[in-house]
């Protein structure tokens, strides 16, 4: 599955019911679970202590094509705490299968972002951005790797306060916007496979950096690459 060598454990599941809160319409009924979540995996013991010791984790989230009353199935959206330097924590995802929208938007609301990716695409999250991820496919799965910091827990309160993110992304292709934010932006589409910066913080396979401490150094210590964030989402 995935690409993966070996068993995966059982992963913790997100329900329509943990979701309702941040739905375009959530009245909304369903039963089956939205999406998968397989958290700390390492193909080998070397790899986990590897990633242990940097306090580091790579994870899986796979989810199913699905539309909920309208609107594409979606996570449920965080943001990152700010690390002992006053910098948020960023994180780096990679599609595995299928195709990827990840929706941005800074903690100031002055800024919302849409990137899409697809498979082998690589996504940085820069620091103090909130951020949901979004399969945009009626009939295929998304997969996608990430890895983040250890050093933290997500925080999702200000997305279930508001209802979800600041925009809805609906199945008919359109961006509706969430009236419970007082003034939002319009959304921004930059094209990130022109961003040679990526390559410079973190080289796909995403897998195969475990071990380079170079490479992943700057999900913990943001501080040590300035500037090099605003890059990630220039037009």
């Amino acid at each position: 599955m995935l690409g993966w060598d070996g068993t995966l454990p059982l992963p913790s599941v997100r329900t329509i019911e943990e979701m309702r809160p941040v739905l375009a319409d959530p009245s909304c009924e369903g039963n089956a679970p939205l999406y998968f979540m397989y958290r700390d995996l390492a193909k080998s013991d070397a790899d986990r202590e590897w990633l242990h010791s940097h306090l580091l984790r790579y994870d899986l989230t796979v989810i199913p094509p699905c539309t909920l009353c309208g609107e594409w199935v979606k996570t449920k959206g965080h943001y990152h705490p700010k690390n002992p330097a006053g910098i948020g924590y960023p994180e780096v995802y990679e599609v595995q299968e299928g195709e990827a929208k990840y929706l941005l938007q800074s903690r100031w609301l002055d800024d919302v972002v849409m990137i899409s990716a697809h498979a082998g695409d690589i996504v940085i999250i820069p620091p103090d951005y909130g951020h949901i991820s979004i399969n945009p496919s009626a009939d295929k799965t998304l997969a996608m790797a990430n890895i983040v910091s250890t050093a933290f827990e997500s925080e999702y309160g200000e997305y279930e306060t508001l209802h979800g993110a600041a925009y809805y992304a609906m199945s008919d292709g359109s961006l509706r916007k969430n009236p419970y934010y007082p003034k939002i932006p319009e959304v921004r589409y930059p094209d990130v496979h022109e961003r040679s910066v990526m390559h410079r913080l973190c080289k796909g396979p995403l897998y195969n950096c475990i071990g380079n401490e170079a490479m992943l150094m700057f999900l913990n210590y943001p501080e040590q690459y300035p500037g090099i964030f605003q890059e990630l989402l220039k037009d």
